[in-house]
């Protein structure tokens, strides 16, 4: 994420006696702290800007870009939903946006950001966040696809209500893994075992996409729990999308392996232990503990894994 903090110097600052009249303050000086909170509110301005980042790609006019690029917000009613892509393509990179999410009776709506390559054989790295039922809690749905195979589902709930406010989601995306954060927080890791048979996404490009749509099939507890259209149109806002990473143009790759700090970037002690905190108290589903989903045995990584 870009953050810009203004500095107050406060040899050059008038007091706040003194800015009851101007005549008290050296003009130099004022112009100079004005220069400096223009330029940072300038930078602040051009450091995220959907209209720059990314495409509306389906809503008919239910995707609206807003506040000079700084917010974008995808709609739902009973004719369709809506969403949008990045304009570039990604090999490893860290990509972070902040969500708030569809607020009430959010039940059978599904609010994604996820990345994902094209093709059967395609590769994915997935965020959904499952609507609820007024005061029940949202379900965060991730999974990841490796050569067009899925499977790998972990369900979380979250320690707090991701509607009243916005929270960064994240994920990292490297040659040694890939790690879902929330609030800078790591909730899963999902571990590069290719050399053990297990396939990772490694040179399928992915762009970043995000919508907002109906799945009241399966989405609310199942599928039991439908959405109530009464309550439409549902909305979800995003804003400080930020895509980090190694673009893909002409069939390349824009940088080197050493390029970026997080591109060997691995999960130190403490990370490890706020992971494993909020997989103990907050995950409702692991793939890897549903022995009977998978009778035939449970899929490689799962042995791997701690």
């Amino acid at each position: 994420m870009h953050k810009h903090k203004c500095s107050v110097l406060k040899s050059q600052a008038c007091s706040l006696e003194g800015m009851a009249s101007f005549s008290s303050c050296n003009k130099t000086d004022l112009f100079l702290l004005l220069a400096l909170l223009s330029a940072s509110a300038s930078a602040a301005a051009s450091a995220v800007s959907f209209y720059r980042d990314v495409d509306i790609t389906w809503g008919d006019g239910r995707a609206k870009v807003l506040d000079n690029g700084r917010l974008l917000t995808l709609s739902l009613d009973q004719s369709s939903g809506s969403g949008f892509q990045s304009k570039n393509r990604y090999v490893y990179g860290t990509f972070d946006v902040q969500l708030k999410l569809v607020p009430g009776n959010s039940a059978g709506t599904v609010t994604t950001f996820y990345l994902s390559s094209e093709g059967v054989m395609h590769d994915e790295i997935d965020l959904e966040f499952l609507g609820n039922l007024s005061g029940d809690p949202y379900v965060l749905h991730t999974n990841v696809f490796s050569q067009g195979k899925g499977n790998r589902e972990q369900q979380f709930f979250l320690w707090f209500d991701p509607t009243k406010n916005f929270h960064t989601y994240s994920v990292l995306w490297n040659p040694k893994h890939i790690v879902f954060y929330v609030d800078g927080t790591p909730i899963r890791e999902f571990k590069n075992r290719e050399s053990t048979g297990v396939p990772y996404p490694t040179n399928q490009a992915m762009r970043i996409y995000s919508s907002l749509w109906d799945a009241d099939d399966w989405a609310t507890r199942g599928g039991l729990v439908k959405t109530d259209w009464s309550k439409a149109p549902f909305t979800a806002a995003f804003r400080s999308f930020d895509a980090d990473g190694c673009l893909w143009t002409s069939g390349a790759s824009s940088c080197s392996s050493g390029s970026s700090s997080w591109m060997w970037q691995e999960l130190d002690a403490t990370s490890l232990k706020k992971m494993r905190w909020v997989q103990h108290n907050y995950m409702i589903y692991d793939y890897c503990a549903d022995a009977k989903r998978f009778p035939q045995g449970l899929p490689l990584e799962c042995s791997a894994r701690p």
